[in-house]
Order: C-alpha cells, then structure tokens, then sequence
C-alpha cells in the first residue's frame, strides 16, 4: 500500500510568484508528492447579490492567483518531483489549467455543478474530488457525470467542510464507503489538522491520497482560520506514516536480519544462561 500526499495551498500564496515557488520547495522538502492551487475569479465564484451585501466575501479578491503564475509554479513543481494540481471554480478556469496541470481537483462546494465537472472529466486529467457535506446519492450522481463525460482516473476525497473541523466528526469509515460504492480510489482532504487522524485514515481505511492545507510560517491569509498545517509538524506525520506502512513485512515469522547477531545472546537450551556456549567460548569482552 502507498498514500499520495498533496499540499493543498489554498491562497495562502498572497498572490506572490516567490512566495508560491517557495510553497513548491517546502512541499517537496517534507515528502509531499503533489502541490495544489486554487484559479477562481471572485465574480465568478459567489453571486453578485452576496458580493453587493458582503464586503467579507469581497476582501477575497485579493486571494486569487495570477493566471500568469501557472506556468511557472508548474516548471517548479516538475524540477522538485511534485505532480502539479489545481482546482478550477469556473470553466475558463478549466480551460486555462489543461494545458499545464497534471491533474485537476473540484471542490466540494462546486460538486454540485454537473457543468464544471463534465468539462474537468473531458480534459482527460486525473480528477479528484472532494466529497464534503454530500451524501452518497449526490456523490454517486457526481461520478457517474464525471464517468460519462470521459474521466477515466478518479479519486474521491472524504472531507468534512468545517475549517477546521472536529477529530470526532470526521467519519473516517467513509473512505472504504466511497471505495466500495464508487469504485475508485479514495482519500482524506484534512480540516482537522490532527496527526491521529491522519494516521487512522492510512492505516485503519488505507486512504490513497492526504490532501492537507499547508503555510509556510502562520502569516498566511488562511492560517488564522486553525485548518492548515506548518511545515516541520507536517513533515513528521508524513514521515511517521510512511515508516508506518514499511512496517507491516509479509507476515511470515522469523529472525529480522538486524537479529542476527542478537540471536546468539538468548539463553542456551542446556544451562538457561546467556549467552549460547558457542559465543561463550570465543567472547573476549
């Protein structure tokens, strides 16, 4: 078994190229395999009505990311090893992410969105979805739009879309759920930002991918919202994890190789003493 880890940016980036490469080399240097940004346009993201009445959902005009970056934040990723993901909230946006992305992400909030998500499926990419706040009947409904529009290589997400959201709500019996009535590969979209819950999703439900919001240093636009991991803390999961899933062998029992020479030092069958007469005749301290 393996699992995919993906650094989910969000706009933490404050639409700064450096500050999104420096992302890129952060995710490769704590072990992640894959990177995602955000591409939406605010006007197209939320109806005009909410944005004349809410100057909250209008300051988020200032999170979006230059389309102009894609190019390069994918030239990084590529360099550092990093499959190079992006979630599009509209459909130019789809149309703008094809040619540079190696897969593309949809949102929980768009899974409803039968048009974006055929337009994602006939790109041909790897799709991933999110699968937060639906039910199975709407998530099923979601993959067979995205099966009959050409998606060939689909992972669903379980989520809980709460930022952050509680450990004890997280349901993490879901992911075998989605497997199995779905038919794909299926992981976990971390708001919790709990180790033990990482480590349960691989290794109890054998989550395929962990998506998780990461920032560089708490100063980023997301961090105060308490969803997103720093780098040395996510670092440790990851490499727990994956020590975790070297763990396992293959079930026969003997000696492990770095027993060898530890197996002569157990107590010999004749005088019950350690170490074996063998070793006892030749043993000079």
């Amino acid at each position: 078994m393996s699992v995919r880890f993906v650094a989910e940016i969000s706009s933490n980036h404050h639409a700064d190229l450096s500050r999104c490469l420096q992302f890129v080399d952060t995710a490769a240097d704590i072990g992640c395999d894959g990177v995602k940004f955000q591409l939406f346009r605010l006007e197209s993201l939320f109806a005009p009505e909410i944005l004349a009445r809410s100057e909250r959902h209008r300051m988020r005009k200032a999170w979006e990311l230059p389309p102009h970056f894609l190019p390069h934040i994918a030239d990084r990723a590529r360099q550092r090893g990093l499959a190079f993901g992006c979630t599009p909230f509209d459909l130019r946006a789809v149309e703008e992410l094809t040619p540079v992305v190696d897969f593309l992400k949809i949102a929980s909030y768009e899974l409803t969105w039968p048009t974006l998500l055929s337009a994602c499926a006939a790109t041909g990419l790897p799709v991933v979805l999110s699968t937060g706040m639906a039910d199975l009947t709407e998530t099923k409904t979601a993959v067979d739009v995205l099966r009959a529009a050409g998606c060939a290589d689909l992972t669903l997400l379980h989520c809980v879309s709460r930022y952050p959201s509680p450990p004890c709500e997280s349901n993490l019996a879901c992911i075998e759920t989605l497997r199995t009535a779905c038919g794909c590969d299926a992981g976990w979209s971390d708001h919790s930002v709990s180790p033990g819950v990482i480590h349960r999703a691989v290794h109890a439900f054998s989550a395929s991918m962990v998506e998780f919001h990461l920032d560089l240093e708490g100063a980023g636009v997301e961090y105060q919202g308490g969803h997103c991991w720093l780098p040395e803390r996510m670092a440790q999961v990851i490499k727990d994890v994956r020590d975790g899933l070297g763990a396992d062998g293959d079930g026969v029992k003997r000696h492990a190789p770095c027993e060898d020479e530890e197996r002569w030092w157990r107590a010999d069958p004749e005088d019950g003493l350690r170490p074996f007469q063998r070793v006892r005749a030749g043993f000079e301290g």
